[in-house]
């Protein structure tokens, strides 16, 4: 069975042993103190990983530890890995990032675009410029998400039993239909808003690949990369290794709720966040793209695509909270940060809200998931555990701060 190990002692590749374990111990006081069931974080610089620690349980009524092997939904860390897809297609000439959306998926074809008013009086009129692929890929459709409930657009959606992002009972294509129905909340291009433009990406794969997005997902990335546990659902034989999925409780603790019917194929093949994946998974994926494109000899990607992926791709260098006018992106944790295509990018280490390099990118999940590649020092980074937060979490920037501590050049 393939799992995440320890390769290399911290000292050798300029990491500071001490300051790795007060990493842990950081974070074992979450544990500690009921806010977190278990954890894993693993830390590698030159692709060798010289940092990996357990903690906890992945299942606490069951009392089974958090182990190398452990299996953790990522939800929204599903959205690089739909990039990377979507780039495969580009590279092979099948797509474009000028493509309209349109041409792939005809229901986009008479998109309207949100101008006043609420509920049954909201006014819409015809889009001026077409929804493209890259505006999917950076989230600048206009698109947006029921949960936020700060706009009215946000309301539609959940009048149109989208809620979870899914309307219940269907699949990816009918539910990237009824997106098509709703109107956008901008113009195409002209504002930052994280939203459901990664399922439409997925239905785009889907259409130009001609294969379900499970399939083309393994077949293109997971086999060829070697991520033996990745997919979108788990089997038999892997379901005890599965985490229970927490969330966070009003008096700060956590409780068990229902996560992803992981559970045999799912109906809906969700591109934003419906993958399941082991430490091992994604230290293969943030491999490829320190790497630029290879690894062990097996290249998905040009070199100037992965660059063109991991780059800010917002006009004018602005950052995500400047670009990402809705009151659901004005926050401190946006500043200094771009966009790329699927990752966020730092674009101006000194304004963000904890240590970073210039050109550090990334992406989270909605359990407590997160991954970034340092190119500058040569350094992954991931963080694994499976709690929903009530609001935003301030794990990512102290786990940002502690690991930029443990740098010795």
């Amino acid at each position: 069975m393939a799992q995440l190990r320890q390769e290399v002692d911290p000292t050798e590749v300029g990491l500071d042993a001490k300051a790795l374990d007060r990493l842990d111990q950081h974070v074992a006081h979450y544990v500690d103190e009921g806010r977190l069931p278990g954890f894993l974080v693993a830390v590698a610089r030159g692709g060798r990983v010289a940092h990996l620690t357990t903690h906890g349980r992945r299942d606490l009524a069951a009392g089974m530890p958090v182990t190398p092997d452990t299996l953790w939904r990522i939800y929204s860390m599903t959205k690089p890995v739909t990039s990377v897809a979507a780039l495969l297609l580009v590279e092979e000439g099948k797509l474009s990032l000028d493509d309209p959306v349109a041409r792939h998926v005809p229901a986009f074809a008479d998109i309207q675009v949100y101008e006043s008013g609420s509920g049954a009086d909201v006014r819409t009129r015809p889009a001026a410029q077409p929804v493209l692929i890259r505006h999917l890929m950076t989230h600048t459709a206009g698109l947006t998400f029921a949960s936020y409930r700060a706009h009215p657009v946000d309301a539609l959606y959940r009048q149109a039993d989208l809620e979870s992002s899914v309307v219940p009972g269907t699949t990816l294509a009918e539910t990237v239909d009824v997106y098509a129905s709703l109107p956008l909340q901008f113009e195409p291009g002209t504002q930052w808003n994280y939203s459901v433009a990664t399922n439409v990406l997925g239905r785009v794969i889907e259409v130009v690949s001609g294969q379900p997005l499970d399939e083309f997902f393994a077949e293109r990335i997971f086999r060829p990369l070697g991520m033996p546990d990745a997919g979108f659902h788990v089997s038999d034989e892997q379901a005890g290794r599965l985490a229970e999925l927490y969330g966070e409780t009003d008096g700060g603790g956590i409780e068990p709720i229902a996560g992803l019917p992981l559970r045999g194929r799912p109906r809906f093949l969700s591109g934003s966040g419906g993958m399941v994946a082991s430490a091992y998974d994604v230290h293969r994926f943030m491999e490829l793209l320190r790497r630029r494109g290879e690894l062990d000899g097996v290249r998905l990607l040009s070199a100037a695509t992965v660059d063109l992926m991991t780059s800010n791709h917002l006009p004018g260098g602005v950052d995500l909270r400047t670009f990402g006018s809705r009151p659901a992106h004005d926050e401190p944790g946006n500043d200094g940060v771009g966009f790329g295509l699927g990752v966020s990018v730092v674009i101006d280490p000194e304004r963000t809200k904890a240590p970073t390099s210039l050109g550090m990118f990334g992406w989270s999940g909605v359990a407590t998931t997160t991954f970034w590649v340092d190119p500058r020092r040569d350094l992954t980074v991931q963080f694994m555990t499976q709690v929903r937060p009530k609001g935003s979490h301030t794990l990512y920037p102290e786990l940002k701060r502690l690991v930029h501590e443990a740098v010795t050049d």
